[in-house]
């Protein structure tokens, strides 16, 4: 003869599974929080990153540019030293391509003093766009240096995002100058430089990599410091070179918080928010606006670039990093 189950085995079963219902949606509450709170963060760094290049802009006024880079990398890494030597210890030290890493900080201060220049003759949310489109070239190199399988999405992507460059450049009219050769050399630089960060991202822990970036960036730059030191005029152009060694420094930070926080195919995309703040940045302090198919040509970099970097680091699940000021 069968044996039911019983009302209170039934009762149990039940309460077991709406308990692991409950369990399951606040697993999923959670893991959705932490993606918001991620993209939160990589919103606030583009801020920040835009707030540099802004700051940037504006101390090409008074302040020489080498001498602002060296600052801007000796204030980034006697801060990186003071937060994170203490919590990590000489393990923070421990590389197994010192070499690379030296390669890495030389890529980064070239590219910098590129974007100080190029900040000094371009207007921001222009050079922000083309900037922006380092990922495009990424796949450049992967295809023609790395060989590596391209897939015609990509192409098209890259397309796009050249045609966008072209718009806002517009060979042949006013706009085009020497001075575009600046961020164009500076998205070449960068993309060597996001090359290489991926190969070594794969083998070394990322606070070590921006430890040594910081303190490559500084001593490379400490050679020229004696040739283009020059005494400020007053206290504020101090105070604009800690603004942009406070933006770099923490805008870097957040970005790795966002990145412990969500998947980089997630977060990537969001980075692209930095153009709508350098636009900001350029009108609250230049008083630039971009024309009608300047904003074309932004939007379809955004678009084909985000895309592109959100194909990118799904890919290969290695972060891209902003093009440092």
């Amino acid at each position: 003869m069968r044996q039911s189950s019983g009302p209170g085995i039934d009762n149990a079963a039940t309460v077991a599974l709406a308990n692991a219902r409950v369990a399951q949606q606040r697993s999923r509450s959670k893991e959705s929080e932490r993606i918001l709170a991620g993209i939160g963060m990589v919103l606030v760094a583009s801020a920040c990153f835009a707030t540099l290049d802004t700051a940037t802009k504006f101390s090409t006024i008074g302040v020489p540019i080498l001498m602002a880079v060296w600052f801007r990398y000796a204030f980034q890494a006697a801060a990186t030293t003071a937060v994170l030597l203490p919590l990590h210890g000489t393990a923070l030290l421990r590389t197994r391509h010192p070499r690379y890493q030296l390669l890495r900080g030389a890529l980064l201060l070239v590219s910098s003093t590129l974007a100080f220049l190029s900040l000094r003759y371009m207007p921001l949310a222009e050079f922000t766009s083309i900037v922006l489109i380092a990922p495009l070239v990424i796949t450049l190199l992967a295809a023609t240096v790395l060989k590596e399988q391209v897939s015609p999405l990509r192409w098209m992507l890259v397309a796009g995002g050249f045609i966008g460059t072209l718009v806002i450049l517009r060979p042949g009219g006013e706009a085009f100058g020497w001075a575009v050769l600046l961020p164009i050399g500076l998205v070449l630089t960068n993309a060597w430089f996001q090359v290489l960060t991926s190969k070594l991202a794969q083998t070394e822990n990322p606070l070590t990599m921006h430890f040594y970036t910081g303190w490559v960036g500084t001593l490379l730059a400490s050679f020229a410091l004696p040739f283009v030191w020059a005494a400020l005029p007053s206290w504020q152009w101090w105070a604009l070179l800690c603004l942009m060694g406070f933006m770099g420094t923490v805008g870097h930070f957040i970005l790795i918080l966002a990145y412990q926080r969500a998947p980089a195919s997630t977060l990537t995309p969001y980075l692209y928010a930095q153009i709508a703040f350098a636009m900001l940045g350029g009108w609250l302090v230049f008083s630039q606006m971009p024309d009608r198919y300047s904003l074309i040509g932004m939007a379809l970099i955004a678009v084909c670039g985000a895309a592109g970097a959100w194909l990118t680091v799904r890919e290969r699940r290695v972060p891209i990093e902003p093009a440092e000021s």
